[in-house]
C-alpha cells in the first residue's frame, strides 16, 4: 500500500546552524499553535541543560499537518558527542533536511551526519539556512555542499538533491537565492514533492523497530519507533526480539499506544505501517529491539552505532566531605543510575572494574560524559570521576588511537598561536582557506591532543575563535603529548579558608576558591604556573599581638578567584587528581590526600621511571 498522507523526515546539521529554530517556525506556520498562544523560543529544546547551553542533546519527535499530509519530524542534536542520537533517529525516517549555514558552510558534524544519511540511502533536501546573514556566501556554500556529497560517494540521485534557501529565524524560504521568501510554503511543498509516498505492507504481521526510549512515572518505560509492517493495536499481544540476540524473545502486551501530534502524545486505538508511535507496557524494552506480532518473531536489523572513544572512571566519593551534600551516595545508587542511562543512550558503555566502588564509563567525547555528570549531579547524586582518557586499539601489533577532524575559524592574526598549539599537540594541517577577514584551518589531531585545549584556544584567539571537531578514524599512535604544564596549589590542612591564608597563597598562583570556603587536606585550591604541585595553607590565621592595628586586615586585597565550570575542571585535572561531584559543589582533589604519602608515591614513581 502507498501512504500518500504521510512523510517521515529528520533535520540534521552541525551545531548552531539553526535546526531547532527552523522547527519552531514549521510548527507555527503549520497551525500547530493557536494564533495567540505564547510559545518559548526553541520549543523542542525542553531540557534544562538544553535551554541553558543553547544546544540540542536528545533527538525529539514532533509532527505537523500540511495540505492533508502528516509530516513527522525528528529534530536531532548537532554536536558530535551526541551523534549516537542522530544515528538511531535516522532509522525512523525516509528523507532528511540537510541544514547548512549560509556563512559557515559544511562543518565537521555536517560531514558525519550526511555520511550516515547517505549510507542508509535516504533522500536529501539541502536547506541553506540563515541567508539573511550579512556575511552569507550562498554560491560558495552551494559548491561546498556538492563537493561534500561527491567526497562521500553520493549516488547520482542524491547529487541531484534540490536546494532551498531559508531564514529559520524569520520563517521564510525560497527556491531562488536571489528572491527573498515570504513564508515556509516553498519548503513544505518541496517536502511533499521530493520525498515520495511510503510504500508499505499494511496487511502483514506487526513489525515495530524501537529507535528511542523514554520514561513516564505513571506507565514506566515508553518505547518510540516506526511501524515497519502491519498494524499496532491497543492491548495487542506481542513478542519482543532483537536482530543480534535472536534466541532472546519476551512476550508482552501494548498497554498504551500514542501518536505524536505537534508536541503532544495523543492516545490512539491503532496505528498502521509508516506511523511513528509511542507505546508502553513492555518493561524490558530497549533501543534496537523489534516488537512483533505474537507468533511471528522477525527482528529488523538496527543501525550499527559508532563506538566510544573516551573513557572515565566513575567511583563512590571517599573525600572527607563525602555524604554531606548528596542524596544518592552509595555504589548501588551509582550502578543503578548508570545502568538506567544505558537503556536510553546507545552510544554509552559501562563496565565494572577491579573495585566494586568504581565503574568504567565510555562515551563519544568529553561533552557527552560531562552532560551525564551534570545531569546526575542535579538529580542528587554524589560521586567522583577521573580525568578523561582516550580508548586505544591494537591491530596487527600496531597501537592505534582515535584521531579527530578539527576545523578552526580564527582572525588572520590568530593563526600563529593556533599553529604553535597544534604542533605541540601533534596536529597535522590538511587544509587552509580564507573566509573574508578570517581563516579556516582544518587539522587531523589525536583526540587526547584536544583535552584541555578549548580554554587555551579561547585565550589565544581573544575569544574570537571558533573550533569544532568530529571523530575521523583510528590511526597509529602519534607519541607523547604533554597534557598540562601547570601544577596545582594543594590545601595543606582541613578547615575554612580565610583572607590571610588566601592572600599568602595567591602569590603562588591563581586561586579557585574565596574566603569562607570549606577545604580539606589534599583538595586543589588553585593553579601554579610552575610544573609542580605546591602545598599552601589557606586556613592560616594571622597571629594576634598587643600592637595590632584595627585596620591592618583591610590592606589585604584578594584577587577574584577563577570559578571553574564542570567542563573546565575536567580539562584541568591530571592523572593523579579526581573531580568530586556533589549537587552543590564541584571540587578538584588529589587521589592521595596526605601530603607525605603523596610525596613518597611521587618519589617512587620517579625512581621506577
Amino acid at each position: 500500500m502507498v501512504r500518500d498522507d504521510l512523510r517521515n523526515i529528520a533535520i540534521i546539521a552541525h551545531v548552531d546552524h539553526g535546526k531547532t529554530t527552523l522547527v519552531d517556525q514549521m510548527l507555527r506556520q503549520s497551525g500547530t499553535f493557536r494564533q495567540n498562544q505564547a510559545v518559548e523560543e526553541r520549543v523542542m529544546d525542553s531540557g534544562d541543560l538544553e535551554r541553558e547551553r543553547g544546544i540540542t542533546i536528545l533527538a525529539k519527535n514532533t509532527s505537523i499537518h500540511y495540505n492533508g499530509v502528516k509530516i513527522n519530524i525528528v529534530d536531532t542534536p548537532g554536536h558530535a558527542d551526541f551523534s549516537g542520537e542522530v544515528e538511531r533517529s535516522l532509522k525512523m525516517v525516509s528523507g532528511v533536511l540537510l541544514l547548512v549555514d549560509a556563512a559557515e558552510g559544511p562543518m565537521p558534524q555536517t560531514r558525519f551526519v550526511t555520511q550516515k544519511a547517505l549510507e542508509l540511502g535516504l533522500k536529501l533536501i539541502i536547506v541553506v539556512n540563515k541567508v539573511d546573514r550579512a556575511d552569507a556566501r550562498i554560491s560558495e556554500v552551494n559548491d561546498e555542499v556538492l563537493e561534500l556529497l561527491m567526497d562521500l560517494n553520493a549516488t547520482d540521485e542524491q547529487l541531484e538533491s534540490p536546494f532551498v534557501y531559508c531564514s529559520g529565524r524569520e520563517g521564510t524560504s525560497s527556491l531562488d537565492p536571489n528572491v527573498p521568501g515570504k513564508d515556509l510554503k516553498p519548503l513544505f511543498d518541496l517536502i511533499l514533492s521530493h520525498f515520495p509516498p511510503l510504500e508499505l505492507d499494511e496487511t502483514g504481521a506487526l513489525q515495530l523497530l524501537v529507535s528511542s526510549i523514554d520514561y513516564n512515572e505513571y506507565v514506566g518505560r515508553v518505547g518510540i519507533g516506526r511501524i515497519e509492517r502491519g498494524q499496532a493495536r491497543l492491548n495487542q499481544d506481542v513478542v519482543v526480539c532483537n536482530y543480534n540476540h535472536e534466541d532472546v524473545n519476551t512476550r508482552g502486551k501494548l498497554a498504551a499506544l500514542y501518536e505524536i501530534e505537534g508536541l503532544n502524545r495523543v492516545p490512539c486505538e491503532s496505528a498502521k505501517a509508516g506511523d511513528i508511535v509511542c507505546f508502553a507496557g513492555l518493561e524490558g524494552i530497549n533501543i534496537g529491539d523489534t516488537v512483533c506480532a505474537a507468533g511471528c518473531a522477525e527482528p529488523v536489523k538496527f543501525v550499527k552505532i559508532s563506538e566510544p572513544t573516551v573513557e572515565m572512571i566513575f567511583s563512590v566519593n571517599d573525600s572527607p566531605f563525602a555524604g554531606k551534600e548528596g542524596k544518592f551516595v552509595t555504589s548501588r545508587h551509582l550502578r543503578e543510575r548508570l545502568q538506567r542511562e544505558l537503556l536510553r543512550d546507545v552510544s554509552l558503555k559501562v563496565e565494572d572494574t577491579d573495585s566494586t566502588d568504581s565503574f568504567r564509563v565510555s562515551g563519544r567525547g568529553e561533552m557527552h560524559l560531562s552532560i551525564l555528570i551534570e545531569t546526575m549531579r542535579r538529580e542528587g547524586y554524589e560521586f567522583q570521576v577521573s580525568s578523561p582518557k582516550v580508548l586505544f586499539k591494537e591491530r596487527d601489533g600496531v597501537k592505534l588511537e582515535p584521531v579527530e577532524r578539527l576545523i578552526i575559524d580564527v582572525p588572520e592574526d590568530g593563526t600563529g598561536s593556533v599553529f604553535q598549539s597544534m604542533g605541540e599537540r601533534k596536529g597535522e594541517l590538511v587544509h587552509m582557506s580564507a573566509l573574508g577577514s578570517r581563516m579556516r584551518l582544518e587539522f587531523l589531531i589525536p583526540a587526547r591532543g584536544l583535552f584541555g585545549y578549548k580554554s587555551q584556544f579561547l585565550t589565544d584567539t581573544k575569544g574570537e575563535g571558533v573550533m569544532n571537531s568530529v571523530f575521523f578514524e583510528y590511526q597509529p599512535y602519534k607519541g607523547e603529548i604533554s597534557r598540562r604544564s601547570a601544577g596545582s596549589l594543594v590545601a595543606f590542612e582541613t578547615g575554612e579558608a580565610v583572607t590571610y591564608g588566601l592572600f599568602n597563597a595567591q602569590g603562588r598562583g591563581m586561586l579557585f576558591i574565596g574566603a569562607g570556603t570549606q577545604v580539606y587536606e589534599g583538595m586543589v585550591v588553585g593553579c601554579s604556573p610552575k610544573d609542580e604541585d605546591i602545598n599552601v595553607n589557606v586556613c592560616k590565621q594571622k597571629h594576634l599581638t598587643n600592637t595590632r592595628s584595627s585596620s591592618s586586615d583591610e590592606a589585604l586585597r584578594l584577587i577574584t578567584p577563577k570559578k571553574m565550570s564542570l567542563e573546565e575542571a575536567l580539562e584541568f585535572i591530571k592523572d593523579d587528581e579526581l573531580l568530586e561531584i556533589t549537587p552543590k559543589n564541584v571540587r578538584i582533589r588529589k587521589r592521595i590526600l596526605d601530603a607525605e604519602l603523596r610525596a613518597k608515591a611521587r618519589a617512587k614513581a620517579k625512581a621506577q621511571s
